[in-house]
């Protein structure tokens, strides 16, 4: 058990690593924030599964930590980019459309 759970915790380092370069990459802070968010919530998930294949008396923690991320994580992220959108971050000119935005005569 303890190759397997050292071998999950590589794979959640890994998607971690890959989120940092996905941040970098990507055009605009909504594009950021998507790509943090979605690869540190799976990274999460490895790390935490790895950590109690590794530690079979800590299961229940480690599953009340990835519940508490599970539901944490997208609505943090969700609040920050709408924070974001109001305060007018520009857009990638990449971007088709802006559900977002308010119509003239709407509001």
């Amino acid at each position: 058990m303890e190759v397997a759970g050292a071998i999950i915790i590589l794979i959640g380092s890994f998607i971690f690593f890959l989120s940092s370069l996905g941040v970098i990459r990507m055009p605009d802070v909504y594009n950021r924030i998507q790509t943090g968010t979605k690869a540190t919530t799976l990274g999460t998930i490895f790390v935490l599964v790895g950590l109690a294949l590794l530690s079979p008396g800590w299961t229940a923690k480690l599953a009340i930590l990835l519940l508490f991320i599970l539901l944490t994580n997208p609505v943090s992220s969700h609040v920050v980019a709408r924070a974001a959108h109001f305060n007018k971050e520009p857009m990638s000119p990449l971007t088709i459309e802006d559900k977002l935005e308010v119509k003239e005569g709407e509001a």
